[in-house]
């Protein structure tokens, strides 16, 4: 797999400058790896050499070419790594985090393959001011259901006066019944100069008849202020969960200020727990990056959840689960 692996990347970038005349073809990605101390897990504290914590690290081609009449054909493929160990991410999958194509014109866009669905993409890259990385990451408490959903295919309407809909349809490719295992997900946004606003949801069907559909909902509103951008989300969660609380909302609170060189991130998290065992959830977490230029970072977060019961709900980052219900992150990353 390695050298496979490694004769693919070799490949596209030597054939980069070759079909360049025609199309356009880029590679980029991020690498980063730095220090994580967590605490509160039932086997103790534990220091970690982490990567991927911000987000994870990446190593991406993404391509397009103008076919003429309005009309780009365009693709993205992302693999994922470990810089610690040089491991393939997402179980190994060799382009894990993202795989598709699709066309774009003025109809909008339609995408084929491994994608970010609606929901996930309203919450990790809108709402929260982590982006889903850092100790702060809003996955800790909130239910994104899956982050990237397989078989998927996407269509986005043009935007009108910054008001624009996503639509998409993962077929569950179970044979002899096409409702087991599907998913279905949407959006509706509003995003237009300071302001951004986005109502999304998430149904994923049971693999089989006696597994309950997973249903979520989440609307999401930021605003750019002068001295601050403003984070807000409520969501409600019902059907299987990974965590426990099937059925449950949530709500989050935030901020982003950037002043220069610097940039501090701060959210609150609650998730209320609506069955009868009433497990409600807390999160609260503070970070900080500075940019030392365009493409280089340095990087420190800390977070703390508060657990009405022993369901351990863990402070994890882009990349790893944790371990225990406080963690604290410091490192460098760099993006080409």
């Amino acid at each position: 797999m390695k050298k496979s692996l490694a004769s693919i990347f070799f490949s596209l970038s030597s054939i980069t400058g070759a079909v360049n005349a025609q199309s356009d073809i880029q590679i980029y990605g991020s690498i980063d790896a730095g220090i994580t101390l967590e605490q509160g897990g039932p086997a103790g504290s534990v220091t970690k050499l982490a990567t991927g914590v911000p987000g994870g690290n990446r190593l991406g081609f993404r391509g397009s070419e103008n076919l003429g009449d309005g009309l780009t054909a365009f693709f993205v493929l992302e693999n994922g790594f470990a810089a610690d160990t040089g491991n393939l991410g997402q179980g190994g999958l060799m382009f894990g985090r993202r795989a598709y194509v699709g066309l774009k014109g003025d109809f909008g866009s339609i995408t084929f393959g491994r994608q970010y669905g609606p929901h996930f993409y309203a919450l990790g890259f809108v709402a929260d001011p982590f982006e889903s990385g850092l100790a702060g990451a809003a996955q800790n408490v909130m239910d994104p259901d899956t982050i990237r959903v397989n078989n998927a295919a996407i269509y986005a309407t043009p935007s009108f006066k910054g008001v624009s809909a996503d639509v998409m349809y993962a077929p569950g490719e179970i044979a002899g019944n096409n409702k087991l295992g599907r998913t279905l997900g949407g959006s509706l946004k509003y995003m237009e100069g300071a302001t951004n606003v986005i109502l999304a949801f998430h149904d994923r069907y049971g693999m089989t008849p006696a597994i309950a559909t997973t249903k979520s909902t989440l609307l999401v509103g930021t605003h750019n202020f002068a001295w601050a951008t403003l984070h807000a989300a409520i969501g409600q969660n019902r059907g299987p969960a990974a965590q426990g609380s099937t059925n449950n909302r949530e709500i989050l609170l935030g901020a982003t200020i950037v002043r220069g060189a610097n940039k501090l991130l701060l959210s609150y998290i609650r998730k209320d727990d609506r069955n009868a065992a009433n497990i409600d959830v807390n999160q609260f977490a503070i970070g900080y990056i500075y940019s030392l230029s365009k493409r280089t970072s340095l990087y420190a977060a800390y977070a703390t959840i508060t657990n009405d019961t022993s369901l351990a709900y863990r402070v994890g980052n882009a990349s790893d689960l944790g371990t225990g219900n406080k963690a604290m992150n410091v490192g460098i990353r760099h993006v080409f």
